[in-house]
């Protein structure tokens, strides 16, 4: 079996879908190594690449790179179909929305969240218009469909009319590095980054969709209204449509209790999951939810949103509210931060929850999608 992955994702520093891409790639190699699977991108490897883990990458997993060329600006209509015919490959995997145009070989394509349609205000316009061309065409053009939850599977086939037999469930895992780590072994981190001893940690990319104004809005009302004086710590890169956020935060003066890290490494990242007191994820809409199960794997306890896609993830092992009410979120929040059993339970809880995912089970529950997009 020889199998092309898109690549793209792996072109800059690793978010939700770039890991994704690089765990099930690395993964899949390791368990089929009679296979072959090959990396393709127009895009040089960020600093993230391939074989940047505990384990090198597998003899049988590959990363080509194309040059930049006029036809790589076409990429998926021109380009990547082209070279694609030149190479003897039998499926094409588009991990992030996309396969080639005009391919002449079974294709599987992951459709991760249908936040482009369902929710369009937490998106760039441009983004939305491209999404509403695109979704519906690379949904009927692959021969096989993954999502990452039934939820997502749910609305593939109410929203872009897809027979539910076309689309199969792989759950995502957190990576191997996430662990409980002793709170002395976090001390590093967090004076590097400025980061108090009691912290409220969300970890994301800063956008509308994960509802952070809400969570700016619940913090205020927490230092206004009890003794408590946490830090709020958001670690992620900024996004887009981020004014309103910012804007709120300057307003109430809320700058010095809360510390923006930036985009965070694994290692650091492990180091906040493992020494915050609560990991806050009010997120209005997710098609996984992978940053809750990371928080889990190193005993964090979590609060997320009451939403579909969420519950399916972390069960009854998470303080679950409504996102839309900041004073169930900051009620939530001080709760836990002022009784440590409650913590404790979570943080138990969650880390038994996490013993149901891994990239292995993904990896092998993928093959099975290959086979049957070959069988087809």
């Amino acid at each position: 079996m020889r199998i092309g992955i898109d690549g793209i994702p792996l072109a800059s520093p690793r978010t939700g879908v770039g890991h994704y891409t690089f765990e099930l790639a690395k993964t899949l190699a390791l368990i089929a190594p009679s296979a072959d699977f090959t990396l393709i991108s127009p895009k040089p490897p960020g600093s993230n690449r391939v074989g940047e883990s505990k384990l090198d990458a597998p003899a049988n997993l590959h990363n080509i790179y194309l040059s930049p060329s006029l036809l790589n600006l076409r990429w998926w209509s021109l380009s990547l179909p082209i070279y694609l015919t030149r190479r003897p490959l039998d499926l094409f995997h588009g991990t992030n929305y996309d396969i080639p145009l005009w391919i002449k070989r079974p294709s599987v394509v992951t459709i991760h969240d249908l936040s482009l349609l369902l929710h369009p205000d937490t998106h760039e316009q441009r983004l939305v218009s491209r999404g509403r061309r695109r979704l519906p065409l690379m949904a009927r053009s692959a021969t096989m469909i993954i999502t990452p939850s039934q939820s997502v599977k749910r609305e593939a086939c109410e929203y872009l009319e897809i027979e539910s037999s076309k689309i199969a469930v792989t759950p995502l895992a957190p990576r191997s590095i996430f662990e409980p780590i002793e709170r002395e072994k976090t001390l590093e981190t967090r004076r590097r980054l400025g980061i108090k001893d009691d912290f409220v940690l969300f970890v994301g990319t800063i956008e509308p969709r994960k509802n952070l104004l809400t969570l700016a809005r619940a913090f205020d009302d927490i230092l206004r209204t009890t003794s408590l004086r946490p830090q709020l710590v958001i670690a992620g890169m900024e996004g887009w449509l981020t004014n309103d956020f910012f804007a709120f935060i300057k307003r109430t003066g809320l700058e010095e209790h809360i510390c923006f890290t930036g985009y965070l490494h694994d290692e650091d990242l492990r180091a906040l999951y493992s020494s915050c007191s609560v990991f806050a994820y009010p997120s209005l809409y997710e098609g996984f939810g992978l940053p809750t199960l990371e928080a889990m794997a190193c005993g964090a306890p979590v609060i997320c949103s009451r939403i579909p896609a969420i519950v399916e993830t972390v069960g009854e092992t998470a303080c679950l509210i409504d996102p839309a009410d900041r004073s169930e979120l900051a009620g939530a929040i001080v709760c836990l931060l002022e009784d440590e059993q409650a913590r404790k339970q979570l943080s138990m809880s969650g880390l038994e929850r996490v013993k149901a995912f891994s990239w292995e089970r993904t990896a092998r529950a993928t093959l099975e999608v290959y086979e049957r997009a070959l069988a087809m």
